[in-house]
């Protein structure tokens, strides 16, 4: 984490108290967040960020802020305080009030934010494999909380055994995500990723190949991205596999606990060049709007 943090309306050092442990949200994990690509000082798809979490707070009944530009300006000037151009940035809008134990707040909620160095990634990633693990039937099934705790287990726990992360399973065994990526399998130009009816989380980069990146561009014929249920046999007859994530763009499976990965297609790079090419030009048409 870096030197400064958001508190609100207020940029403050990382160590300075500013919570008390009668807020409710914070007690509780009762709360939205979520994790923003910082790329030449653009908060990358932000609007997109935004929508979800507004969703996903209306839906667990976390008062949130109604103005999207109310909440970038504070964002982007805690960037600037940290000097945080080219980084990760996370948001939390966590509910004050409410609740069995709480000692009542003023304000409805408090949004806190910090940013942190790009974390090393590598080239590839080696997924276990977690049954049961996502109810994607629950109504609350696919919101982004910052009560998280499971997935920090399992993330914890994959990196004990060796591995990145797990590919986590629904209640009818049907591959839904990972602890912190959405997953996706490649049969030649066809690229198939759960349904939300699984239970994944809706990611950002994850909505952004399925609706909004141009695929004509890439070599042959484009690929045709799609939702459709996936188990792991699946998994293991398709040509590759790979994940995605708001830090990690798209990153190739090397491997999954139990089954043999494919390792043929070119499918993540083709992909994941088209990707970047958007990114840029989604940053550097954001730069030139803020210049004016």
């Amino acid at each position: 984490m870096h030197r400064y943090v958001l508190h609100n309306d207020a940029i403050r050092n990382a160590s300075e108290p500013c919570l008390s442990a009668g807020q409710a949200g914070f007690m509780t994990g009762w709360g939205v967040f979520s994790t923003i690509r910082v790329a030449s000082g653009v908060l990358f798809a932000f609007e997109r960020h935004f929508a979800r979490m507004k969703r996903d707070a209306a839906l667990v009944r976390v008062p949130f802020p109604h103005d999207p530009d109310w909440l970038e300006e504070r964002l982007i000037r805690l960037v600037q305080a940290n000097d945080a151009r080219d980084a990760t940035l996370r948001v939390n809008v966590v509910r004050n009030n409410g609740g069995l134990f709480h000692e009542p707040v003023g304000r409805d909620f408090d949004v806190v934010a910090f940013t942190a160095d790009l974390a090393k990634w590598g080239g590839s990633v080696r997924l276990g494999v977690m049954q049961q693990a996502r109810h994607a039937h629950n109504v609350f099934a696919g919101t982004k909380v910052t009560s998280w705790a499971f997935n920090l287990c399992w993330y914890e726990q994959a990196h004990e055994e060796g591995l990145d992360e797990y590919v986590l399973l629904d209640e009818t065994g049907h591959v839904s995500e990972c602890t912190s990526a959405n997953i996706f399998a490649v049969f030649g130009r066809d690229v198939v990723t759960p349904p939300l009816s699984c239970g994944c989380l809706p990611g950002i980069t994850r909505e952004l190949l399925l609706t909004t990146v141009d695929l004509t561009g890439t070599e042959e014929s484009p690929y045709k991205i799609r939702e459709g249920a996936l188990t792991l046999a699946d998994l293991e007859r398709a040509d590759s596999v790979f994940v995605t994530s708001s830090t990690r763009d798209l990153l190739p499976v090397a491997s999954i606990e139990g089954i043999r990965v494919q390792q043929g297609s070119p499918a993540c790079s083709d992909l994941n060049r088209t990707f970047q090419q958007y990114k840029r030009a989604y940053v550097e048409s954001r730069a030139v709007a803020s210049a004016r």
